[in-house]
């Protein structure tokens, strides 16, 4: 029997300090699904709904190009404190100017069940 459950998804910003005036805005999107058994600056939170599906969009005023990162935190599998995390690094490729993303990358469907590589534990939910 498939569990399903809900997910936070946070996408997360990094770059580099620079003492600027002028910061064009600069927007990125993230589509995907993550299933389950028994998923610097934060732009945009959401949650997978019943079936894992999430969509989550945000923009942030920089200077340089922003170097775009979906952080998972989930429970999935778990008795552990604190939640599993694992990040996905996003193509710059998807990065759009203005306020609104105008494509979505697709990370595909991620099975949560089992250790994922890079994966560590994240009480707090830092960058």
């Amino acid at each position: 029997m498939v569990l399903k459950m809900l997910f936070l998804l946070s996408i997360l910003v990094l770059f580099s300090y620079v003492n600027a005036g002028v910061r064009p805005s600069q927007a990125i999107g993230v589509r995907g699904q993550l299933l389950s058994f028994t998923l610097d600056d934060l732009i945009a939170r959401g949650k997978t709904n019943f079936d894992g599906f999430f969509e989550i969009s945000g923009h942030e005023h920089e200077i340089s190009r922003i170097t775009p990162k979906l952080n998972v935190y989930h429970d999935c599998d778990d008795v552990w404190p604190c939640q599993r995390k694992f990040s996905i690094y996003i193509p710059k490729d998807y990065i759009t100017s203005g306020k609104y993303a105008l494509d979505f990358y697709n990370i595909g469907t991620i099975e949560l069940a089992g250790e994922i590589d890079g994966e560590s534990r994240d009480c707090f939910h830092k960058k």
